[in-house]
């Protein structure tokens, strides 16, 4: 299997994952993203079969979107004087696996690629978070994949702000 960055050559219309919105994005919206600098995505192909898919952009941890007592242990994290009331983050705008390849371990496999590549990569720009707002149901395989509720709310009656400190790679 490969990571590739998401291009016009590439065949997305046999990918499904199960999910409408998840489906939508890639098919409709993951080539507009890129080509207006919002958001980047990369394929996982086997022999030309999209396998999963991420995209990552822009975010940022801010004491207002933060737990009280997790925005304190993140703050802790840093010296007094360098303490603010943000730092940076990329976060997963969408992680689909194809159903195809559900229940073969795709999906932490690639969120360890990810972290990897973010780790090694990240001469550009600086970030210490990967956030993502995950789906309810998908808060298990973040948490099992080193991610951690920012906030006990749930945003939109669906997801969960959650994040990964990126020092853990070190």
């Amino acid at each position: 299997m490969e990571l590739l960055r998401l291009t016009t050559g590439h065949n997305l219309k046999h990918f499904d994952c199960g999910d409408k919105d998840l489906n939508d994005f890639l098919h409709d919206d993951a080539l507009k993203f890129t080509e207006k600098r919002i958001a980047n995505t990369f394929i996982l192909s086997d022999n030309g079969n999209i396998a999963a898919y991420f995209c990552l952009l822009n975010d940022k941890i801010s004491q207002q979107e933060s737990a009280n007592n997790k925005w304190k242990k993140l703050k802790k994290d840093f010296p007094e004087d360098k303490r603010f009331s943000s730092y940076p983050a990329i976060k997963i705008g969408r992680f689909a696996v194809s159903k195809e390849y559900k229940g073969q371990s795709i999906g932490s496999d690639l969120m360890a690629m990810l972290k990897d590549m973010l780790h090694r990569s990240s001469n550009h720009s600086a970030f210490r978070y990967l956030t993502v707002d995950a789906y309810i149901s998908a808060t298990g395989f973040y948490e099992k994949n080193g991610f951690k509720i920012l906030s006990p709310k749930v945003v939109n009656d669906s997801t969960h702000l959650m994040f990964f400190d990126m020092m853990e790679l070190e």
